[in-house]
């Protein structure tokens, strides 16, 4: 049984609590607010119910802790995981399940002879809150893969979260389905905005729909990290786009509550790419302007999270 503290207690990090904690492992959450405790209320988790009180802020736990797993918006994330890397042991391991890339950029990690393990998550699992309470939407799968070499050695840690959240697959090569959640995302998250509709809504605009993913796919080409065709990247995004039809997009959503967006680590992360490689992407960058635009008519919030 493993000591983990899960950071950002949302309604993924509580499908994780809840599914780590059935499978008696000794889990602690990390709010925002310190508070000693909290309800974790989830309606279904492996077919069952979950309802119990949580440990939460113990600094000895954390110290103590054998994975910190980040669930976490992406500009939430280093301002959030700096503030307890000193309070971690040197061999804690750090999984980042969140939208979108270029977080590892910004971590304050020592330099030593050991470096610290950093993973990276991508989860397709459906849930969100209502009255305090976790409604696991639909069942999917977390991708996770190491970022760097020491994070190697631990593909053992994809068993023991899938015996917590099933499914989990380990990937050596995270790096390629990171870009293809990323594609997806250039897509279906700034179009869902710009046309203020479901997911499924999108395949009214098919032309659109085809001048995001044709830039996307030259970055990636670039990239070096093309897995296909350009053809078979666009029916992979329409095939999603398919399959959450009835979805509103996360982006969608912060833009409709006037919440911050993770536009930087999505298309953001994608021009500032393309402007490495000397690329140029008129339709990507149109959208991120309209996206910042929306965001800047009520967005005045602090962007770092408590220690």
């Amino acid at each position: 049984m493993m000591k983990i503290t899960v950071l950002g207690c949302g309604s993924i990090g509580k499908l994780w609590i809840a599914g780590l904690t059935q499978q008696a492992h000794e889990v602690q959450g990390w709010l925002r607010i310190p508070q000693p405790d909290f309800d974790v209320n989830v309606d279904s988790i492996n077919g069952i119910p979950f309802q119990q009180r949580i440990i939460a802020n113990q600094k000895t736990w954390l110290q103590h802790s054998e994975l910190l797993l980040v669930c976490l918006k992406s500009w939430q994330v280093s301002d959030a995981v700096n503030a307890l890397i000193p309070h971690l042991s040197a061999d804690c391991p750090i999984l980042l399940i969140h939208n979108g890339m270029g977080t590892l950029d910004e971590l304050t990690l020592p330099e030593t002879p050991t470096k610290r393990a950093i993973l990276q998550g991508i989860i397709t699992h459906g849930a969100y809150q209502q009255d305090q309470k976790v409604l696991h939407t639909a069942e999917g799968i977390t991708h996770i893969g190491p970022l760097n070499t020491t994070a190697r050695q631990y593909g053992y840690l994809a068993e023991i979260l899938h015996q917590a959240l099933p499914d989990v697959a380990w990937h050596n090569d995270i790096h390629t389905i990171s870009w293809l959640k990323l594609a997806v995302n250039c897509v279906i998250n700034p179009l869902t905005v710009f046309y203020q509709c479901r997911n499924g809504d999108l395949l009214k605009y098919p032309e659109h729909i085809q001048k995001v993913c044709d830039e996307v796919y030259q970055v990636m080409e670039r990239e070096g990290v093309i897995p296909t065709s350009r053809s078979h990247l666009h029916g992979y995004i329409i095939d999603t786009i398919e399959q959450t039809a009835n979805n509103y997009s996360s982006m969608y959503q912060d833009v409709k509550y006037q919440r911050h967006t993770e536009i930087d680590y999505i298309t953001g992360y994608l021009l500032r790419r393309a402007s490495e490689q000397g690329l140029v992407l008129p339709e990507n960058k149109r959208l991120f302007q309209f996206i910042k635009q929306k965001e800047g008519n009520y967005d005045h919030i602090r962007t770092h999270l408590s220690s």
